[in-house]
Parts: structure tokens; sequence; C-alpha cells
């Protein structure tokens, strides 16, 4: 390391003031509210090599130091010129930068006497970008050429001059075209802020001192979170969760990862993870190592072990992952990836709960799991154009903390996207009403500190034809697990009540088409919680009971509270209660699934996961699509019929079905 620590502290934060003051560039000059609101934006400086060297802790998203960008900048070739700005939103062609289509990046290279030094960077996600349906993404897409128009890396603009023919061919091909350039605009703004601030740094301490400071954080970095990963126990820890695909007719799909800890790294295998799906819930990482989508949880932890820690991408250089070709977290070119962020998500929750298990007092219960955008389209009834916007991000709570309770209403995970206050929202879409916005009682999960409590949403339509779209909808099935005797979060709940009728369950929502004075009732998870619940503290209880978190009920049956809400906690009879409460229990679980979960389990035991993997993973992409869900439809028949079935039989069944495929053509060639 060249440069002195003072002068790389000085570095350090005149880059992270930079990048910061980008990110109020964007967001105060940005058209629509997914930006203006809700944040989902970034801004950072790249190394000429393609790696982040400062981003915001502060403002927009909070995970982007693990950006791949090497293969963007490669593809604009060794043509940069001052004044060049590049745009692109292909998850292929810049192997896993982006990673749907509604993100779009611009950057600029920044220079000095000729000089390349670095790049400064922003992206917006971008309401729509056209696409079989508005907003763009819907989970039963199965291919990227329905989810919107798609840009590989190329320039915006030429040295100062814009490429207007190239730009009307991408807003024309989007339906929010003038917001979509008012929030390119405001990242240009951002990337001009960049400019003018690194060319002050360099008049100050010249381009030379700059380049070996950018060198140097990232080194900087990379020694502080091998310092701290060094100190987690050396070995292999396995974890497994179910992407939940109902949706989109593809059942559970599972995740699997075997984390290995060993000289200050960690190495992420997911082999056994299920096949890319014909769903857009493929996330498109190429197994680049640190991967931004991979390991937030894993910077969350870092950070949260040494507060200052320098937040670049020398972060995660310790961090390596094989994610197998063809699996659902590596598709093969062309796959459909809108959603991706379920998946992105249960990866989160897996590498999290696997960590714990070596060092279980340093980290959560898993959170609610998800964070679906509820966006609506629908006619402007004075204009007859077409309105689209969020509704709110439906984002449940976070898992209970080994020294705290869990957050309410939102997960740290994801404590960057903001809610849409309910005034702002109803004047840019007047026919959409806000019914309730509010916490949601019961649904964290119980534990010496409680899981935080998901929320509902509720709101009706004044507009006929309108089309409601949901992406990342999960843990409709199996709930938040607890960890360390605490018990599980909730699932979500869907519920419309169509105009003059009762309300009727509907899950998840892929494409809804609702009319006016329809109503959707929306309710998101709690997290997990974490500890023996019998050993949080009474007037703690009581305090979420008075405040509406938890019912009367769960303070009895689940805490061994005794009271009533005139006179208050008994203390004597809260004390027998829980003494009875542990002599009828069973030992505490590391895990507590749920019993849906665990029924589950007894049916498809791991083994028998992993059997299915390897016998459809060497297989084409289709052939491993169709046997995939064909071997799953085959066992399930077979354990209904009261069959057993076990890891060793996965084969012949293969060969059974490919037998009867065979004689099934023969007879239709008949």
């Amino acid at each position: 390391m060249s440069t002195a620590k003072i002068t790389l502290e000085i570095m350090s934060n005149r880059f992270q003031a930079i990048v910061d003051e980008m990110a109020q560039a964007l967001f105060r000059t940005a058209h629509t509210v997914f930006i203006k609101e809700t944040q989902d934006y970034g801004t950072v400086l790249v190394s000429p090599e393609g790696e982040v060297f400062a981003a915001s802790r502060r403002y927009g998203v909070l995970m982007m130091i693990g950006h791949p960008m090497q293969e963007a900048i490669r593809a604009m070739g060794d043509d940069v010129r001052e004044g060049d700005v590049f745009m692109t939103n292909d998850p292929y062609a810049t192997r896993g930068m982006a990673t749907h289509l509604n993100d779009i990046y611009l950057w600029t290279p920044v220079f000095h006497d000729g000089k390349l030094i670095c790049y400064a960077w922003t992206f917006i996600h971008m309401s729509d970008v056209g696409g079989r349906v508005a907003g763009s993404i819907a989970p039963s897409s199965v291919e990227m050429t329905q989810e919107g128009i798609r840009v590989p890396p190329q320039r915006l603009i030429r040295e100062g001059v814009l490429d207007e023919t190239f730009l009307n061919l991408f807003l024309c091909n989007t339906r929010t075209g003038d917001d979509n350039w008012g929030d390119m605009k405001a990242c240009l703004a951002a990337l001009s802020t960049a400019e003018r601030r690194l060319g002050e740094m360099m008049n100050r301490f010249g381009p030379e001192a700059i380049s070996k400071a950018i060198v140097d954080v990232l080194d900087y970095a990379e020694t502080q979170s091998r310092r701290v990963i060094s100190q987690v126990p050396n070995g292999t820890y396995t974890f497994s969760d179910f992407l939940e695909g109902d949706a989109v007719g593809q059942g559970l799909l599972r995740i699997k990862l075997a984390l290995t800890v060993k000289d200050g790294e960690f190495y992420m295998d997911f082999t056994g993870t299920a096949p890319q799906i014909r769903a857009s819930l493929n996330l498109p990482t190429h197994s680049q190592n640190g991967h931004w989508m991979m390991i937030t949880g894993m910077v969350n932890w870092l950070c949260t072990r040494e507060p200052t820690i320098a937040y670049n991408a020398g972060l995660v250089r310790p961090m390596k992952i094989h994610a197998p070709k063809g699996s659902l977290i590596n598709p093969d070119p062309g796959a459909a990836t809108g959603a991706r962020y379920s998946t992105s998500h249960k990866v989160c929750d897996v590498i999290i709960s696997a960590l714990s298990q070596a060092v279980p007092d340093q980290l959560p219960a898993t959170d609610s799991g998800q964070a679906a955008i509820l966006l609506v389209s629908m006619p402007d009834l004075q204009t007859s154009t077409t309105r689209v916007s969020v509704i709110q991000p439906l984002v449940g709570g976070s898992g209970a903390r080994p020294m705290a309770d869990g957050v309410d209403g939102t997960m740290v995970i994801l404590n960057f996207l903001k809610n849409v206050p309910t005034e702002l929202l109803e004047r840019e879409m007047p026919e959409v009403l806000i019914r309730k916005y509010a916490l949601r009682e019961d649904s964290g999960g119980a534990g010496k500190y409680r899981g935080g409590t998901g929320s509902i949403v509720e709101f009706e339509t004044h507009a006929p034809f309108t089309t409601v779209t949901a992406r990342n909808m999960e843990r409709y099935q199996f709930p938040p697990p607890g960890r360390l005797g605490g018990t599980p979060g909730t699932t979500g709940y869907t519920r419309l009540t169509r105009k003059g009728k009762g309300a009727e369950q509907i899950g998840k929502i892929d494409i809804l088409e609702m009319d006016a004075g329809d109503i959707l009732h929306l309710g998101t998870q709690g997290g997990g919680g974490y500890g023996d619940p019998l050993e949080r503290k009474p007037a703690a209880v009581w305090e979420d009971l008075l405040d509406g978190y938890i019912s009367m009920a769960t303070a009895y049956d689940v805490y061994g509270v005794v009271g009533d809400l005139t006179s208050g906690i008994d203390v004597a009879a809260t004390e027998a209660k829980r003494t009875e409460m542990r002599a009828m229990r069973g030992p505490l679980r590391e895990f507590d699934f749920g019993p849906v979960r665990d029924a589950y389990h007894a049916r498809w035991p791991e083994a028998l996961h992993d059997a299915i993997s390897r016998e459809v993973m060497p297989l084409s992409r289709v052939q491993r699509q169709i046997t995939h869900g064909a071997l799953y439809d085959e066992i399930d028949a077979r354990l209904d019929r009261g069959e057993v079935v076990d890891a060793a039989d996965v084969p012949d069944i293969h060969r059974a079905i490919q037998d009867a495929t065979r004689v099934s053509k023969r007879m239709t060639a008949g």
C-alpha cells in the first residue's frame, strides 16, 4: 500500500463524498416515483479495471459494491473519449452487471490530460422499458424478449453529442418515454457532478495520487474484509431453502449452498441448486465472484463487525462463488430475469443461515423474504393516456437479532427501499384510493427477541381496465424460519374483493386485471423470532400487546404471559404458566421451519433433491427443464400412492419416464 494511511483516509472520504453528492443530484432531479420516492437508483465510482472503489452508504441502493463492471468496459473497446456517455441494460452482454432490463446503466470516463483515471457510473430502475405488460416485468414471462427493449453496451453521447436517433428508438419502445428521459437526464446530472468533483481532486492532489489511491482503497478494504472473515471458524456449513415457483407453474425450486470458510475466504458452492426455468425468476450472475446480488447479507455482516470498514469492491474479493451453468442462479443467455430479486433474496437468506451456524451470536433470524414491487397501470380518464406507477414496495419485517427485536415493516437487507407517501401516490394516480396501510398483528415470529412485523396494504381502483403486476412475491408457502428457539414468522396473503362480491384468496399476483370498485388486500410476512420466547421479558410482551403487534392469545399461548387489560400482568400466574410450558415442550431447535415445511422435508429429504439434481444437470437446457419437472411429478405421484422412494431410485425413474415418452411418440406416429 503506497498511499500513506492519513492520506488514504482523506481520499476514501473524498471519494465517498463524491458518490453521495452524485446520489443527491440524481435523486433531486429525477422524475418518477420509483426514483424520487422509493429510491431504486445507484451511484458509484469505478476503477479502469472495473471495480467499484466508492459507493454510497446513505442514498439509493446500498448494495452496489459487488457489481462486475469489467465486461461493460471491455465491450466499449479502446476508443473511449472525453465527453462519452455509455448505456446498457443487458444482463448477458454485461455478464451480470445488469440483471434485468428495467435497470438502466449510464456511465462516463473521467480523464486528466488525456489519461483515463476512472469511470463515474449510475443506474436507475425504469418503471417501464416496454415488453408484454406495463412495467415490463411479469413472473410468467418465459424469455427476455418478452421483458422489454434490450440494449447491449453502446454510446448514448459521443464527445458531448447526444445520439438522438438511438435515444428516440429506445424511448419509443417504452410506455413512459418522457419520464424515462427525465430520469436519464438525472443520471447525466450525477455524472457531471462526479466529473467536476474528481477534476477538483486531481487539481489539488494530482492524477497520479488519485490513481494510487484508487488501487490502495480497494486493497485496504480487502485486507479489512479478510481480517474479519479469518475470525470465523474454518469449516463447511450447508443450508438450503426453496423458491416458490407456484405462481408460474414451477413448484418448489431448491437453492442449496455449501459454504466453506478457510484462510480468510468464503467459498460458496451452489451445486444442487435447481436448473433455470421458463419464468422470470432466473438470476444471471454468470458465477461472478462477489456478485452484488449474491453477497448482500455478507457485506452487511462485515459492516456490522467493522463499522468503519472501507466500503468498496475490495470487501467482496474474498467471496468466491460457484454457480453451476444452466442453474437458476447462472442461466443460459436469453432466459427471462425480470423477477430475479425473488431468487437473489432467497440466496441471501441461504448464505446468512449457513454462516449463522459458524457464528450463531452474530446474525439474525430469517427476514420476511419478500420485496415485491406492486405496480399499477390504468387509463387516465381525462386524457385517455396510460398512467404507470408503483403502489408500494411490499416488504415484510426483518428477522429478530441476537440482541434486539427485528425491525417492523421493513428489512435490514433492503432498508434502502423507501415507501411511497399515500398523498403523493393519490395525487399522481388520482383513480387509486389507499384504504389501509398499517403493520400486521401477530406476524413476527416469537422469541426472546420478536421478529419484525409485516405490513398491510389495501387499495381500491376507481378506473376500468386497471392492470396490476407484482414481482418477487415470496414465502406464501413456507414461513421465514425462527432461530435458536424462536418461532417462524407468518406467510403472506393476497385477497381480492370484486365490486359487490366477497373477498377471495388469490395468492401471488402475476398479471391481475381489476375494474372500478375492486379492492386488493395484501399482507406481508413477519420475520423469524430469535431465542426462547419464554425468556422474553413479560413487560416487553405486554408492551407488544398494547401496541397491537401481538394478540392476547399470542401473549398467553406462545409467551406464557397471563394478565388482562384492566389490571395488567399477573406475575405469579405468568411464572407458573411458563414453568408448565417449559416442562411440556421438547428441545429448542436451531432452525424452526414450521409444520408445513417440516412435513415437506419428511416427504422430500435432501438426498432425494440431490439425486434429481445430479440426474438433470448434465442434460441440455430444454431436456433439463422438462426432466426436472417430470421427475418431481412422478416421484410425487409414487409418494401419494404410499410407495417408498429414495435417492438410489432416481436414475431408474428417469429411465422409466424416457421409455414412456418413446412409447407415446411411437403410438402418436402410428
